[in-house]
């Protein structure tokens, strides 16, 4: 096995971007998901309310995260010394706000009032308790710092579609080649190059598999989480892909070998 492709998510819920290789920090991987965008009572705000998230692209210069909104041009998000508690999911965490310029354009492509916020340095979020016993952190990513998985998954999901869709629509993080269709089932731990990661949980897939990254679109028919659910559904819900945690800092890269862990 090795790894296919690798995925950052500057901001939460908007379009992620390809990279060839990341470093892990303290949070997961360096720069993934520090940013969120909430609304006027502060709670997140993601593509599954807001699809049309999915057209707001982002990039990283010279280690400034930018967005590019339709409609309204290119910006740079810096932090404020503004802060406040914000939600996500069920914790409340501080974040600092962003400059104006860029939340009063996403504003105004949104039709409603929302804003940037990064998550600092100093602000600490818990991984969940009862997954993971050691205290660990984890950035504004719903709820651990990786998300694994299977290219050979999406293929057999892919083969039951009358309209493949693209792995991007599950927003992982590092996606694998070379294994079986659903193996990843069975995996708890993986060495991935030199470093060792954790695989905690299936993840539960929502309506966010439905929205076509190119159009920020739901898909009318709910695919392909309708099939999805035909045969993947389990108590954690409808699963595609692993959860999971890094052990160390370090780096990964695209074709970098992954080995199961699971059985040594």
């Amino acid at each position: 096995m090795r790894v296919q492709s690798l995925f950052l998510y500057p901001v939460k819920s908007l379009a992620g971007i390809s990279v060839s290789s990341f470093m892990f920090d303290d949070f997961g991987p360096q720069g993934d998901r520090r940013w969120m965008i909430i609304d006027a009572d502060r709670q997140f705000v993601t593509q599954r309310n807001r699809p049309e998230l999915a057209r707001v692209t982002t990039a990283i210069r010279n280690h400034c995260v930018t967005v590019s909104i339709p409609g309204e041009g290119e910006f740079s998000l810096r932090p404020t010394t503004i802060r406040d508690r914000v939600r996500v999911w069920q914790d409340w965490t501080i974040a600092a706000y962003g400059a104006v310029d860029a939340s009063s354009a996403l504003s105004r492509f949104c039709g409603a009032d929302v804003q940037f916020v990064y998550m600092p340095d100093d602000s600490f979020r818990r991984v969940a308790a009862d997954r993971v016993t050691d205290v660990r952190r984890v950035s504004f990513a719903d709820g651990f710092p990786l998300l694994v998985t299977n290219q050979a998954s999406l293929d057999e999901l892919n083969r039951r579609l009358d309209n493949p869709v693209e792995m991007r629509r599950f927003r992982p993080n590092i996606v694998v080649a070379g294994a079986d269709p659903w193996e990843e089932d069975h995996w708890r731990s993986l060495q991935v190059g030199d470093q060792q990661l954790s695989l905690v949980k299936p993840c539960s897939r929502c309506v966010m598999t439905t929205v076509d990254p190119a159009t920020g679109m739901k898909a009318a028919d709910l695919q392909p989480l309708r099939t999805l659910g035909q045969y993947r559904r389990t108590d954690d819900g409808v699963i595609f892909g692993k959860n999971a945690i890094h052990q160390s800092p370090g780096v990964i890269s695209v074709g970098d070998p992954v080995i199961n862990r699971t059985l040594e």
